[in-house]
This record gives C-alpha cells, sequence and structure tokens, in this order.
C-alpha cells in the first residue's frame, strides 16, 4: 500500500471538533472521540500538495471556479458512478447541511412537510425545523436485521401538504447502500404525488464490496427532473473543514429557484482553499480513496468479529456504505441516559447517542471507524472491560 492509514497523527490542539471539543460535549475529558464524521486519516497526497501550492501563493483573494474544476466532478461522476452530468447543472454550495436548508427555502413554503426516514442523519431535524416546516416520520423498518424503507407506511402518510422528501442514500446512521427497485420506487412515490426529492449523497463514494451507489437521479429524466442531488468529497476525502460541495439540478426552473437562495444569501463564492482541494480531490484522489475502503472494510471486519466474541450484549451489522456503524446496545438493559453515561463515563468512549437520529434510535449508538485501527483496539478493550462491570 501506497498510503499508511496506521498512522496515528496527533490532532488536539487542532480545534479538532471530534478531539479538542469532545470533552466539552460529553463531559468527560480523557475519552477516546469515535463520534462525529470525519476521519483521522491524512487527506490524499494531492490534495495536500494542491493545498500547500496554492498557500505558498500568499494572496488569497477572491477565486473563482475553472473550467477543470467543473471537469473533475463531472468526470468523478460518470467513472464513479456512471452519471453523466453537464456543467450548467451544479451549482456550488459550502456544505450538504447548508444546501438541504437552501432547498427547502427554495421550494417549499413554512408549515409544509417534509419527508425523512428515521434513524437518519439527525441535522435534517433542524434544517426543517429552524426554517418552519414539518417533518413527517417515515421510519425505516429493521427485518432480519437489515433495515428497509417502509413504503406502505409512506403512502398513507402523504397528504397535500407534503412538499419534499429528503433522502439519505447511502443511509446514515444504519450503512444501507438503497437497491435501484428500492429508488426506483420511492422515486415513483414521489413522482405520482408530486414531491421534490434532495438527495443526500455525502457518502457516495465510500461503498464497500459488493454494493454499488445509484444516485436517484440518475434513473431517468423524469426523476431527475424533481431532484436535487448533494454530493462533496468532505467525507470521502477528509476535508470537511474546507467547506466545499456540489448541487446537481438538471432542471432548470428548479436550478434557477436554488440559485436564486444561494445568490440571495451571498454564499455563492467559495473558499479558495476548498476549490483547490475539491479539485485535486476528484482529480488525483481515485488511488488514495481505492486503498481506503480496504482498510475501512478490515475495519469493519475487526469491529464485527471483536464484539460478537466479547460482548455478545452488544449486536452490529456489517454495512454496505459509510464508514460509520450502528450498534445495538439493547442486550445492556440500560435506559438511553444510563447508556450513554456508561459510554462516555465508565468505558471513556465518545460514540453518538442513537436518539439523536430519531426515536427509533432508541438503545442504539453511532461508531465512526474512520481511524487507525489501535483507536478501535483501544475503543473495544475500553467498552468490554466496562460491560464485564454490568455482566457482574
Amino acid at each position: 500500500m501506497k498510503y499508511d492509514f496506521d498512522k496515528v497523527i496527533q490532532r488536539q490542539g487542532t480545534s479538532s471538533l471530534k478531539w479538542d471539543y469532545a470533552g466539552e460535549r460529553f463531559g468527560n475529558k480523557d475519552l477516546l472521540p469515535l463520534w462525529v464524521a470525519d476521519m483521522d486519516f491524512e487527506s490524499p497526497e494531492p490534495v495536500v500538495d494542491a493545498v500547500k501550492k496554492r498557500a505558498s501563493h500568499g494572496i488569497y483573494g477572491y477565486t473563482g471556479r475553472s473550467m477543470s474544476c467543473h471537469e473533475s466532478i463531472i468526470n468523478w461522476m460518470k467513472k464513479r458512478h456512471g452519471w453523466g452530468i453537464k456543467m450548467d447543472w451544479l451549482t456550488y454550495t459550502p456544505g450538504v447541511v447548508p444546501a438541504l436548508s437552501i432547498a427547502i427555502l427554495a421550494f417549499t413554503n413554512p408549515g409544509d412537510k417534509i419527508i425523512v426516514q428515521t434513524p437518519v442523519y439527525y441535522p435534517f431535524f433542524s434544517v426543517i425545523k429552524n426554517n418552519g416546516r414539518q417533518i413527517l416520520d417515515n421510519e425505516l423498518k429493521l427485518v432480519d436485521g437489515k433495515y428497509t424503507m417502509d413504503f406502505d407506511d409512506l403512502e398513507e402518510k402523504i397528504d397535500s401538504s407534503v412538499k419534499m422528501l429528503i433522502l439519505c442514500s447511502p443511509h446514515n446512521p444504519v450503512g444501507r447502500v438503497w437497491s435501484k427497485e428500492e429508488l426506483k420506487r420511492l422515486a415513483k412515490i414521489c413522482v405520482e404525488k408530486d414531491i421534490i426529492i434532495i438527495s443526500d449523497e455525502i457518502h457516495s463514494d465510500i461503498i464497500f464490496k459488493g454494493s454499488r451507489h445509484i444516485p436517484i437521479a440518475a434513473l431517468s429524466e423524469e426523476i431527475a427532473d424533481r431532484t436535487i442531488t448533494c454530493i462533496a468529497p468532505s467525507k470521502t476525502f477528509n476535508i470537511a473543514g474546507l467547506s466545499a460541495s456540489v448541487a446537481i439540478i438538471s432542471n432548470k426552473g428548479l436550478k434557477k429557484n436554488f440559485d436564486n437562495i444561494v445568490e440571495g444569501l451571498g454564499i455563492a463564492s467559495g473558499n479558495v482553499f476548498g476549490i483547490t482541494a475539491m479539485e485535486a480531490a476528484y482529480t488525483h484522489g481515485e488511488e488514495w480513496l481505492s486503498e481506503l475502503l480496504n482498510y475501512l472494510e478490515d475495519n469493519m471486519n475487526y469491529v464485527k468479529e471483536y464484539i460478537d466474541e466479547n460482548i455478545p450484549e452488544i449486536k452490529v451489522d456489517k454495512v454496505e456504505g459509510t464508514y460509520l456503524l450502528w450498534l445495538n446496545c439493547k442486550g445492556l438493559n440500560l435506559s438511553q441516559d444510563e447508556l450513554k453515561k456508561f459510554m462516555y463515563g465508565t468505558a471513556g468512549v465518545a460514540l453518538n447517542d442513537g436518539t439523536t437520529f430519531g426515536k427509533s434510535g432508541e438503545g442504539y449508538m453511532r461508531m465512526n471507524i474512520g481511524c487507525p485501527r489501535v483507536y478501535l483496539v483501544e475503543g473495544l478493550k475500553r467498552i468490554e472491560t466496562a460491560v464485564r462491570g454490568v455482566r457482574k
């Protein structure tokens, strides 16, 4: 391997949300942080080199996006996902969550209902509520250890006040990579009910063997005509702090409305280093990503085997995508508050509270495996030791 993902890099003292603010958030300064979704790996060498080269220039004025930047995205989507997109479909935003908020402002009115499929990435809730819209929960079903969409529930709940669905694809936190059949059925409902689809595909490059990500807008022109697809290099290449993402919108009318909000908010210009890193990542990052996926899959297998063998009170299934595992901790027989105190206090491991993803997250915690394996070894040992105390 060209890249060393076992390399431990000191992140304390860099204002890292994951490391420097975990103690403040979870009430224990000695926590091992396996929570927020950024990775503890250096970004690809071509990305680091591009940022260094740009920084060495010494002038960081207003920066546009070159044709090569646009083409890097177009080529990446075609090569990785088989989706042919065009330059005039692209609108740049400072992040996927801001893009969700922009879409809500552009395509819904206060009081409208927006569908989410819980348990789901918790900022979905805040962008809906904070913009004065209502959440409609179409809870996922857990069938034989696998989460699926509940289409019957969805169709039953839809009424004339439902204007939008926010799709998490691949799904965070349960790790599903939706099949073509699932996406087609979901899209069919949205077409019939005249519902706009906002597809958060930020994890679309983190896909494991045996699965394939399909952009929902790539299914047909009819579906693309009502879809805003949100992507970013941030999760894939560990550059979330550079605030660079893209909304892909083929419908000219939808794009005009979306762009009007972007312009109105004054957020179209972008960050010079985000622009630089995005182009470098999508142009030169594929070799690094290939090695990363192998490492992440080995991490997933390690965690699964360790928990199965040593902590049977906790259940975990392998995921199809993302570097996040959804731990079923119900076997510990603890309330959610007790579970949090147990993980943060007794075990000394920072994991995401399952209930922040919706009420169906009761009894669950989310673990980030995007780190050198030594951290997972230490974290799992801490949890196992704590569980032994509960067994007594």
